[in-house]
């Protein structure tokens, strides 16, 4: 089993930490496949070469490249309870997905775009690689560039395409990690809490409790929750905002978005990509800034997200 720092074994707490690399263990050998069940057509032969095959066969293969190089920008005004004032049109930055090892111009598109974007901080919601049986140094290679490039204010999670042994040399390279953990974010001298949670996809090694249990009563939350599956119980314990990533809005959809494919169990379509809302809870699903297995996306372009918070409206006693 990988060595990992004792130091990170604890902050993940022990049991998670043993499981999950119990998990990635498996996943190296290929003696198990991500949210695959025993009868999966993907056990049998890949999926992601079919699925390039076919767009290749329709003569889309360049047409899928161009979009996934079509990075928007997305603004999303969200109203936070209790957030305070000092924090009114606070720009948070959000990269979801990255992928970054499939086409390194995907991460030069997104840096250029994101140096366009005025914002006050910056976080990241997992998935750094992509095909988790092949090692992940190039990947790690090109976070290592692209951090210094980051909004100093940063913080990040990780996603079910990522392995623990990246946390260490990642937060050498100046990137907090999150697991299931919180920060405060101050400003102005007021301040919120970046809570983060382990992945709660495949490797289900995440905490919505414990990643807030240092926060004061009554002051502002934002979960960093790689996928949307975990709503319910983030509303339940009083989240003000969540933040996920992970479905990548379908990536191959029909027109008008319609996904093809839902890789979120449990979640409503609501919940794959955009602003949508639980109980209180307000929350926002990016469809990725990067792409995943195949080189093509269709209906659904890549996006960096900046959420635009807003304290709530006064009205006169």
């Amino acid at each position: 089993m990988t060595s990992i720092p004792e130091q990170i074994r604890r902050r993940l707490g022990e049991e998670k930490a043993v499981r999950r690399l119990h998990l990635e263990e498996r996943l190296r050998g290929r003696k198990v496949a991500q949210g695959l069940g025993p009868f999966a057509l993907e056990r049998f032969f890949s999926v992601n070469a079919v699925i390039s095959a076919a767009v290749a066969a329709c003569g889309l293969r360049a047409a899928g490249l161009r979009n996934i190089l079509d990075v928007r920008i997305e603004e999303h005004e969200v109203t936070i309870p209790d957030l305070p004032a000092a924090f009114e049109g606070f720009r948070l930055l959000q990269l979801a997905d990255l992928h970054c090892d499939l086409d390194e111009r995907i991460m030069d598109r997104i840096t250029e775009a994101m140096a366009t974007v005025p914002h006050d901080a910056v976080v990241l919601t997992g998935d750094y690689h992509t095909k988790v049986h092949r090692p992940f140094d190039r990947s790690l290679a090109a976070m290592q560039r692209l951090i210094p490039l980051l909004h100093p204010k940063r913080f990040a999670i990780l996603g079910n395409h990522d392995f623990l042994a990246k946390v260490a040399p990642l937060e050498e390279a100046g990137l907090p990690f999150l697991l299931n953990e919180s920060l405060p974010l101050e400003h102005h001298g007021s301040r919120l809490w970046i809570c983060g949670i382990d992945d709660p996809h495949f490797f289900r090694t995440h905490d919505l409790a414990r990643a807030r249990a240092a926060v004061p009563a009554g002051e502002p939350t934002i979960l960093l929750s790689h996928s949307p599956e975990t709503f319910r119980e983030a509303a339940v314990l009083d989240y003000s905002l969540m933040l996920s990533g992970h479905t990548h809005g379908g990536q191959m959809c029909l027109p008008g978005g319609f996904p093809v494919y839902r890789n979120a169990p449990g979640c409503r379509r609501e919940h794959l990509a955009g602003p949508w809302r639980e109980g209180t809870m307000r929350g926002y699903t990016s469809r990725g800034s990067g792409t995943a297995s195949v080189a093509a996306r269709f209906h659904c372009p890549p996006e960096i997200t900046v959420h635009i918070l807003k304290t709530p409206p006064s009205f006169p006693s």
